[in-house]
């Protein structure tokens, strides 16, 4: 007790002696209290996450993936395209379009920090893309960058836990608010006033937790350290992807060359040789280079993804194919369960050129469907094409849903690129395998109603066969 009366008289003190300095003394310079960002901590959660993916992606692993699998891959080769340095430059292209996307997002943001540099964000990043100018050394290093995308994986947690149990804090508000305007019988009032309690005592606990979360989150970050995490971390990711393409002249000098760099991605027995370029339209890096320097980096690399008219997405059709792909791949697995409905409804699916494929196809062919031998030729047929086609299908759905209004703001959860997926298919191609797909369902379906029909038929006779003998 005599402690902290002691304490007392000493704080007093000071601050006595600190009121008469201030009162001689020049007024001191007013301190700028950063802002936090607050609400908007779940929106920076949903760009860091994006930023993790995408770092991710770019791993040894999954560039070789990419160059084994993903571009070997038979739908991809039968109507999409053959050639290596067309794929990877949709790759690369894709893979830069996404994080120009992160970037514009995170302009918006830094436009609300104290640090100047950090306001000029947008700016310096387009320098970086088109030059490779750092001024402020925001590439990080290996090492920097695995430490820091820990410490970011932290900040996503905990902001993503905040966000579930602010939600649970508004629930409880909400039920408190709706027991005390709820009018009860006078022999229930004791118990509403229990409940009064027990909902006040969990809103106490839950809103001590918030509190907590906050603090580790970034809710009560500045808008100049969650943008300063941001942008070092797309400086980094941006290096990245011109090593592993070999885009540029030379590499960034913080990120080591690892076994993702452009040899990994094209082998050459002169590792110094430029083998690979960043779009697909060029011959050599020095056209490249040119075209850089005419567009702008982010320009000619939205070029490339531009679909041509022989495709799928030139047609505004990719979607619509997968599909109804992914319908025939269900009616092919148990024709017998596809009703006449059911039939009718795919063919109303089907765009007039299909539909001409098809009549053509048709033309000429009996109504009999009884052979069990081509039967089975055309199952096992029309399993090779799903075989590959199928896959294509669903990758569309999978990638068109992920970037879904509804999905903006949560981190993809599969690699997907835009060559893996109907978009950049062959219309002509495409259409032609859709048509095999339905003339060997029109075969198999009819088959498989003309057996059962004729099971029974011959259970019906047998069963009246039967009778007459009874009845004689």
């Amino acid at each position: 007790m005599a402690l902290e009366t002691w304490l007392i008289k000493v704080k007093t003190a000071i601050s006595n002696s600190l009121d008469s300095v201030r009162g001689t003394a020049a007024p001191p310079t007013k301190l700028i209290k950063k802002s936090k960002v607050g609400v908007l901590a779940f929106e920076i959660a949903g760009l860091m996450s994006k930023l993790l993916h995408l770092w991710q992606s770019l791993s040894d692993k999954n560039i070789i993936r990419l160059r084994n699998e993903a571009l070997s891959f038979e739908g991809v080769r039968k109507i999409v395209s053959n050639d290596e340095t067309l794929l990877l430059g949709l790759a690369c292209a894709e893979i830069v379009e996404n994080l120009r996307l992160i970037a514009k997002s995170v302009s918006t943001i830094s436009k609300k920090c104290e640090d100047s540099s950090l306001r000029s964000f947008d700016r310096l990043f387009i320098d970086f893309a088109n030059t490779g100018r750092d001024p402020h050394n925001w590439v990080l290093s290996w090492k920097e960058i695995e430490i820091k995308n820990k410490k970011i994986d932290k900040l996503i947690t905990a902001t993503t836990t905040l966000y579930r149990e602010m939600e649970e804090l508004s629930i409880l508000e909400n039920s408190l608010r709706k027991q005390l305007q709820c009018k009860d019988k006078e022999h229930e009032v004791s118990i509403k006033q229990q409940k009064i309690i027990d909902l006040q005592q969990k809103i106490l606990w839950q809103r001590q937790e918030v509190k907590y979360l906050k603090e580790r989150s970034i809710w009560n970050r500045s808008f100049d350290t969650a943008s300063s995490l941001l942008a070092r971390s797309i400086f980094t990711v941006l290096a990245r992807i011109k090593l592993v393409f070999g885009i540029g002249n030379g590499y960034p000098t913080s990120l080591p060359r690892s076994l993702s760099a452009s040899a990994t991605v094209y082998p050459s027995e002169n590792p110094t040789a430029c083998n690979f370029v960043s779009g697909p339209l060029m011959k050599s890096c020095k056209n490249q280079e040119n075209k850089d320097s005419t567009y702008g980096f982010f320009e000619s690399n939205s070029k490339i993804l531009k679909p041509p008219s022989s495709t799928l997405g030139a047609a505004a059709l990719a979607l619509h194919y997968a599909n109804l792909i992914i319908v025939m791949e269900k009616m092919i697995r148990s024709p017998h369960m596809v009703g006449v409905d059911a039939r009718d409804d795919l063919y109303s699916m089907l765009p007039s050129s299909i539909r001409s494929m098809l009549r053509a196809r048709l033309k000429g062919v009996g109504f009999s469907a009884s052979d069990s031998v081509l039967a089975g030729e055309w199952r096992e047929a029309l399993g090779k094409i799903l075989g590959w086609l199928s896959p294509l299908a669903h990758n569309m759905i999978k990638w068109q849903s992920e970037r879904s209004f509804e999905h903006q703001n949560l981190m993809p959860k599969t690699n997907v690129l835009l060559l893996q997926t109907l978009f950049f298919a062959s219309k002509e191609k495409t259409e032609a395998a859709i048509t095999e797909l339905l003339v060997g369902l029109n075969y198999i379906w009819r088959f498989d109603r003309e057996m059962n029909a004729k099971a029974l038929f011959e259970g019906t006779n047998f069963n009246g066969f039967l009778n007459l003998q009874t009845s004689s």
